[in-house]
Formats: structure tokens, sequence, C-alpha cells
């Protein structure tokens, strides 16, 4: 068998066999996404820490808001076990008071959490993200210039 007939093989079967990424939302027309840009995409990936960042204030911000419902609910209750007073519904009121007042403390303990982490990942990214740009600037490719 000569050597080009050989190479030929091979191709045909590395073509046969060749792996898909399945990409949800950019699926080419045989349900798999398309090599070198193809499925929509602009070929390169980008990295921003903003969204981690807003998140990470938005969990702060729910903090805050659940600390402020916690006080809100109290105070929508103070003075009901007066006016309630011998009515079976009052332990229900109390009940109630106690569930929601368990919840938002859970809810503001998660965000508290949640909060520095989510600020720890875009520090972390935006790091990574440094560091292979200047990687992928310090490769000298034969026959170019840089900026080109």
């Amino acid at each position: 068998m000569a050597w080009d007939e050989w190479e030929q093989l091979k191709a045909q079967v590395a073509e046969q066999h060749a792996t898909h990424t399945r990409i949800n939302g950019l699926q080419g027309e045989d349900g798999y996404a398309k090599p070198a840009g193809g499925g929509g995409g602009t070929g390169t990936l980008k990295h921003n820490g903003g969204p981690w960042t807003k998140a990470a204030g938005t969990a702060d911000g729910l903090q805050t808001s659940t600390i402020t419902a916690k006080v809100d609910l109290r105070r929508a209750h103070d003075g009901t076990v007066g006016g309630l007073a011998g009515l079976s519904s009052l332990e229900a009121l109390r009940s109630v008071l106690t569930s929601w007042d368990e919840r938002l403390g859970r809810v503001r303990e998660e965000c508290g959490s949640l909060e520095p982490k989510l600020r720890q990942v875009a520090v972390e990214l935006a790091e990574v993200d440094a560091e292979v740009g200047a990687r992928a600037k310090a490769v000298v490719v034969p026959g170019t210039r840089r900026g080109e």
C-alpha cells in the first residue's frame, strides 16, 4: 500500500469518527455544533467579571432587605397580642410570624454566604483571563507579525 493511499484512508476514517460537540442553542443542521466558528458564534470566548459582581451586589442587597423585612414584619405584629387575646387566631398569627422570621433569617444567611463567593469568582476569572491572554500574546507564530 502506497504512503499516499494510507494517508487518504486515515483521513477518511478520521472524518467518519470525528468527535462532535453538542452546544445548546448553537446546533447545526445535523444537531452538532459546527467547527471553526460555525453555529452563529464569533469563535472567541470572552469573559467579563461584571455579571458575577452584579450577582454579588444583588445578594448583598437581598441580605439587607431581608433584615428590613423582618423588622417591618415584627412591627406589623405589634399590638396584636392585646387586640386578639383569647382568640384562637392569635396562636396562628404567632406561628406565621415565627415561620416567616425563620425563613427570612435563612435567606439572609444564604445571601451573606453567597456574596463574598460571587465576588471571589469575578476576581479569579479575571485573573485567569489576564494570565491566558498574556500567555497567548507570548506565542510567536513564524511568518506573522504581532497585531496582524
